[in-house]
């Protein structure tokens, strides 16, 4: 869920003290907890004094922590009316496209933390781990997850992609059991299937790696090996979705780290595959002198005719 104060934030980010930015960066990642805490149990999770938390919202010229707090209060409720409530005040700012950028410097910067890549190594023991992985992710969190899908099929056999036309993708979790793992991907609005699907699969006893926007996402629960957590406050129409997609990648690379030379020998065996099919263009382009001829008569590049 986007914060009804990320612009503003985002602008006067830079002119904050060091305490002030810290209690900024717990608003704009928990825009929900805004709403939701208390001022001093906000205070106690962004590890600031309360009186910070007063403070921030006066250099942001809205009086105290009450008015600041109002306006999360209202941006929850109208988040449960759809995506054009949501738009319609963000769509006013001429400036959202610099906004966006950054919120999401500040996003990636945050995600280098202690606490991140702890999670991001328990998450790779736990899927090195595991007998079978399966990979879920619907609606705007498909293509995070088939990303890390996708990077994961790279360096090991055991990665599914819960996935396939005519509904049946969610079929391979009844062979799933504690040897096995679900990552799952989702972001607020999560979809009621993401939920329904990650309750089965923990009913079947397996390990849940949930990749969300809180750790009071439906998907997380206490006990499971690791929740990655990806800010998405941002001034655009939609929430971010840059954070979840280094989280993915971060998550895909310590994995392959884990799996070392086996991982290496997945990856020479597909260099050879692509090499022998001649997948991929072999250098760069170097300028119109040097690209390719097409062949008069089938209009494809010659090779022969490749500086």
């Amino acid at each position: 869920m986007n914060g009804p104060h990320d612009a503003l934030i985002a602008q006067r980010f830079p002119e904050l003290s060091q305490q002030l930015q810290r209690a900024a960066r717990w608003v704009l990642d928990h825009p929900e907890e805004v709403a939701l805490l208390s001022m001093r149990e906000q205070a106690r999770l962004a590890d600031v004094a309360p009186a910070t938390m007063t403070r921030l919202a006066q250099a942001l010229g809205l009086g105290g922590f009450d008015n600041l707090r109002a306006a999360y209060v209202a941006n929850l409720r109208a988040a449960s009316a759809g995506l054009a409530r949501q738009a319609a005040p963000r769509l006013a700012n001429g400036d959202a496209g610099r906004g966006m950028l950054a919120a999401l410097s500040r996003h990636l910067e945050a995600l280098n933390a202690p606490a991140t890549i702890d999670a991001i190594d328990a998450a790779a023991d736990c899927i090195t781990l595991s007998r079978r992985v399966h990979v879920l992710g619907l609606r705007a969190s498909h293509s995070v997850a088939w990303h890390l899908y996708y990077a994961l099929s790279l360096v090991t056999p055991d990665a599914r992609f819960l996935d396939a036309p005519g509904a049946t993708g969610a079929d391979p979790l009844h062979e799933g059991d504690a040897q096995d793992t679900l990552i799952v991907v989702g972001l607020r609005p999560y979809a009621r299937a993401t939920v329904a699907l990650t309750d089965l699969a923990r009913g079947r006893g397996l390990r849940v790696v949930a990749l969300t926007d809180s750790e009071n996402s439906p998907l997380a629960a206490r006990g499971d090996p690791a929740t990655l957590v990806a800010p998405t406050g941002a001034p655009g129409f939609l929430h971010a979705m840059t954070p979840a997609f280094a989280l993915a990648e971060a998550l895909a690379a310590q994995c392959a780290a884990r799996l070392g030379e086996a991982a290496l020998a997945r990856l020479r065996a597909l260099d050879a595959q692509n090499a022998a099919l001649d997948t991929f263009l072999d250098r760069a382009p170097r300028g119109r002198a040097h690209r390719r001829q097409r062949s008069p008569a089938s209009g494809l590049p010659s090779k022969s005719d490749t500086p």
